[in-house]
């Protein structure tokens, strides 16, 4: 058989060695090895201690790739290639080991492999096909929280979405309570995705949005023409100064360095920092949001005009972060509520005129809220969200005045508001309790009716106008109406607003160019060259206005000058 051997490769520096003296112009080395096979005695030893000697020898041929291609003759050579006289060391035995076993692998592979494992994780983090795929999906599930329902009981969603008839052919109360789309924003899935996507801004920013800033920070000079010349701009100005053109870029907001007769200037840097600005913002106000979820407290209150309630007592936590805090001892009375109409008679606005007392009793604060006007005070902010009416006073023949509790009703569609009471009339000829209706859909008229359920008449609460009806005089004194208030606690509030401001300000930070500009004096020609990672054609426009600014050397010493520079 013919075997390769590389003579540089010492088979055994250990064992003695015999110089071989071969041509020095010799390029190649192909030996042909004979194996002569030679009895060997068997001996009674124990296998690890048994030896076998394989005696062979070797000729070698030399040649040249040159003998090769043109058949020249041989030639001597003066290289020396080492051959032990002395037999191999033994091969350690392995299991299912033969000829063609690959080499066993390094020590520390495993170690290796744990080690390259973050940066593996890393980088399918900052995939920015996953991120995209991570917002959409996000969306999707803000989108659903809007069309279903939020906290409402679980015989809503029974009967709402029922099984029989899903929504979609498949969609049924299963889904919304087991997954927790009933609280869509407060939901395992939802904060996961939001977690999720929070840590990808983070993996983004680490391997990509850092390592762009760090580069664009190191600026070096330029000292060679043809560096200049391979920027995204270059030109030449053939009786220019470097001086001049650094006061000129001075003064257009660029900051300046020389070296000799070397210049570097840049402007916009801060756009670089932008978008780790942009994805902070946005794990500010992802991080704001799931303290919201989980750190809140909320709660519905409808009062009564005149009466009051703690805060404590409405407020229910939202999460598992939610702590009380100092103000939950706080008592709402409610002074007043009223409504503002439209020249239609709608309601347009409603008020309510609310005092604050902390435990010792004490007013705090006192303020008229409306719609989209809250109150807030202690970490709690109290909304108008609702109203109706509690009660009428009215006088029975002058007797009174009696509060008649108003109960709403129910109408076929449509939004209207309409509450009824009824006033007992006794009746010693029937077993049936009658009496006389009254409905009002504000708090400006009161309808009547009488026992028989035909129309009476209108009056206005305290318009001092009686009515007479089935022979009882009835005089409306006052519409008593009930102010519906939201309230909650959310102490991710400032956090959101702080991470939209800083999205805001980083977006439009991000729209700046970050320009560079390098320049050479070489004898009497200024080369220059720059690039910018953004609006280009304006750079070059920009660029290309200032060098029409540098003015032209008039005298024969450019050197000098440069020197000087």
């Amino acid at each position: 058989m013919e075997i390769l051997i590389n003579p540089t490769i010492t088979l055994n520096p250990s064992l003695p060695r015999r110089a071989l003296s071969l041509n020095s112009q010799t390029h190649l080395l192909r030996p042909t090895f004979r194996i002569r096979p030679q009895p060997v005695t068997p001996s009674i030893f124990p296998r690890t201690s048994q030896i076998k000697t394989l005696p062979f020898t070797v000729s070698c041929k030399l040649t040249t790739p040159r003998d090769e291609s043109t058949g020249n003759k041989e030639k001597n050579v003066s290289k020396q290639i080492m051959l032990s006289e002395m037999a191999p060391p033994p091969l350690a035995e392995k299991s299912g080991g033969g000829n063609g076993e690959a080499p066993a692998r390094k020590k520390g592979g495993a170690f290796e492999s744990v080690k390259r494992f973050p940066r593996r994780v890393l980088t399918v983090l900052s995939n920015l096909g996953l991120a995209i795929g991570e917002m959409f999906t996000i969306a999707a599930l803000m989108a659903l929280g809007t069309f279903i329902e939020q906290g409402e009981a679980p015989n809503f969603y029974f009967e709402k979405y029922p099984e029989d008839n899903p929504v979609f052919g498949f969609f049924t109360w299963k889904w919304i309570l087991t997954l927790g789309f009933d609280h869509m924003f407060s939901s395992p899935v939802f904060l996961g995705l939001l977690v999720l996507l929070g840590t990808s801004l983070m993996a983004c920013t680490y391997t990509t949005q850092i390592p762009i800033v760090k580069v664009a920070r190191r600026w070096t000079f330029l000292s060679s023409s043809k560096a200049i010349r391979k920027q995204e701009f270059s030109d030449s100005l053939p009786r220019a100064s470097v001086k001049d053109l650094g006061v000129i870029l001075m003064g257009a907001g660029y900051e300046v360095f020389l070296k000799g007769p070397s210049l570097y200037a840049f402007k916009g840097i801060a756009g670089r920092f932008a978008p780790i600005g942009v994805h902070l913002a946005m794990l500010l106000i992802m991080g704001g949001g799931t303290l919201s979820a989980v750190g809140s407290f909320k709660g519905s209150v409808t009062v009564p005009q005149g009466l009051n309630f703690v805060v404590g007592d409405v407020l229910g936590p939202l999460g598992f972060l939610s702590k009380p805090i100092e103000s939950f001892n706080t008592e709402v009375h409610v002074n007043k509520f009223y409504m503002d109409y439209y020249d239609s008679g709608q309601v347009s606005q409603f008020h309510t005129d609310l005092s604050l007392y902390d435990i010792d009793g004490k007013e705090v604060l006192r303020k008229t809220i409306s719609v989209n006007d809250p109150l807030r005070y202690g970490g709690i902010t109290i909304y108008q969200t609702d109203w109706s009416i509690s009660a009428l006073q009215v006088l029975k023949d002058g007797e009174g005045p009696f509060n008649l509790a108003m109960a709403p009703l129910k109408l076929n569609g449509g939004d209207t508001k309409l509450f009824g009471t009824i006033l007992p009339v006794d009746d010693p000829d029937s077993t049936q309790v009658k009496g006389i209706s009254m409905l009002a859909r504000d708090l400006q008229s009161v309808v009547l009716y009488d026992q028989q359920g035909k129309f009476a008449g209108v009056r206005r609460p305290n318009s001092k106008l009686p009515i007479e009806i089935d022979g009882k005089k009835i005089e409306i004194l006052d519409a008593i109406g009930s102010s519906g208030l939201d309230l909650k606690t959310d102490p991710g509030v400032p956090i959101v607003y702080a991470g939209f401001g800083a999205l805001m300000l980083t977006t439009c930070i991000s729209y700046l160019s970050h320009s560079q500009i390098w320049a050479l004096q070489d004898g009497t020609t200024l080369f220059i060259g720059g690039k910018s990672n953004r609006a280009k054609v304006e750079f070059s426009s920009e660029v290309n206005r200032l060098l029409d600014r540098v003015p032209e050397i008039v005298d024969d010493s450019p050197a000098k000058q440069s020197n000087s520079v």
